[in-house]
Order: C-alpha cells, then structure tokens, then sequence
C-alpha cells in the first residue's frame, strides 16, 4: 500500500510543481477516493507531503535566481493568515456533522471551484494594485485552501492569472510559493494545537519521499515546458480533479 501512496504523490506532485497546481488538489480527493484514513488524517498526510514538494520546488528556483513580487509575498501573507480561519471552520463543521457529509461538502466546492477554473481563460483579466485587496483576496484564498484541505494550487494560479495579471507561467511559480507558506502555516498550528502524534501517519514515509522528488522533477520540466503545454497540464488536472471529486461525492452518498 505504501507504494500505491509514494506514486500518487509523485505523480500530483510532479504536476504540481509544473502547472503550480501543488499537488493537494489530487492528493486529497485520491486519497478520499481510497478510504483507509478519515478526512482529517487525509487533510494532514496531504499537506505534509505537498509542503516537502513546496520547500525543494522553491528552494531550487531561488538558487536559480527567482525574484517573488511583493504582491505575491502579500497574497500568502493573507493565505496564512486565512488558513487559521479554513482550519477553524473545517473542525467546527467536523465537530457538529458526520465526516462522511463533510467529504461530500470539501468535494462538491473543489469540483465547483475546478468547473471555474477551466473557463479562467474566458474571464476578463485585472491588475490589482491596492495592497489591502490584494490581502483580503490571500485570506480569502487561504480560508478556501485550509478547509478543503488542497494547498490552494488551482485557485491560486487562477487567481495571479486573472486578478493579478500575471501569465500562466509566473502564475505558477508565485503559487507554489504561497503553497510553501500556507502549508507551513498550517503544519505548525496542527502541531502546536491538536498534536500531530494523534494522527495515523505512518504513510509519510512514502509520501514526504515521493514529495521531494516531485518538487524536484516538476521544477526541473516546468523549465523545460512552454506556456500553451503548461496551461494545456493545468487543464486535464482540473479535469481528473472534478472526476474524481464527483467519484467521491457518489460513493458518500450511496
């Protein structure tokens, strides 16, 4: 079981640190879509392992010289602070209903949030310069990011596409950077609060390994990809995410 784990982190992560997407975006309903850990576990085995393909996807492109634009530096700075907000509502939500209707809920918003995305092209485009919005859109985007449990990759490079007017390409950088510091975020305030020794996490051993060599293999053929295959990768990820996602919200149900 723990190589099925490392090859469906591998691959998310992969494509993850290409199109910026991070990797929770199918880690997460994958890993629902199997059913060996409850939707909590889920949450935090899929941050972890998106966090260790953030640190090396990031970490090689700053040696390589990148620049993150201040915008993009707020934008997390909001993400983090609404990654507290996410991970307060998703445990509330968890304490007064069943884990099987929360999974229904975290599905049928990220399949929505996907069904958006894939028309991200059709939508007209901004150049946010005022600061403060720039923030409430991060927190905003962190809140999102932390309940669903995703690391926010779709939307975040939806989001510095459309409002932020950056291209497909720079998009994707910025958003594993803001993945770096929500999943961060997020990892401490678990540990500092709930403890991560009450979680089962025995898979990382094949997760957190698979993650690193994700950043390192996506962040090496994101520099080798054009923008229209790029855009083309984030699409058909979108696409197996709303499959999956209506996969998991059929068999809760039934």
């Amino acid at each position: 079981m723990g190589i099925l784990y490392f090859f469906i982190v591998l691959a998310a992560t992969s494509v993850g640190a290409i199109a910026g997407v991070g990797g929770g975006v199918l880690i997460k309903p994958t890993l629902d879509a199997i059913g060996h850990y409850n939707v909590e576990t889920i949450g935090v085995l899929s941050s972890i392992a998106v966090l260790a393909m953030a640190i090396v996807a990031t970490g090689r492109r700053f040696i390589q010289g990148l620049k993150i634009d201040r915008k993009i530096v707020l934008l997390a700075i909001g993400a983090i602070a609404g990654g507290f907000a996410g991970k307060e509502i998703f445990y509330r939500l968890l304490s007064v209903i069943d884990g099987s209707i929360v999974k229904i809920i975290q599905s049928s918003l990220i399949a929505l949030l996907m069904v958006i995305i894939l028309f991200k092209n059709k939508l007209p485009k901004y150049c946010i310069e005022n600061f403060l919005a720039v923030f409430a859109v991060g927190f905003i985007l962190g809140t999102l990011a932390s309940f669903l449990g995703i690391g926010g990759g779709p939307v975040n490079v939806a989001v510095l596409y459309i409002l932020l007017n950056m291209d497909i390409r720079k998009a994707a950088i910025g958003s594993i950077f803001i993945i770096l510091l929500a999943q961060a975020s997020k990892i401490v305030t678990i540990s500092l609060s709930q403890g991560l020794a009450t979680y089962d996490l025995k898979m990382l051993w094949y997760m957190v390994p698979a993650g690193i060599a994700g950043g390192l293999l996506g962040s090496f053929l994101h520099g080798k990809c054009n923008e229209k295959l790029i855009n083309l990768l984030f699409d058909i990820t979108a696409c197996i995410v709303i499959v999956i996602c209506f996969y998991n919200i059929i068999t809760a149900i039934f």
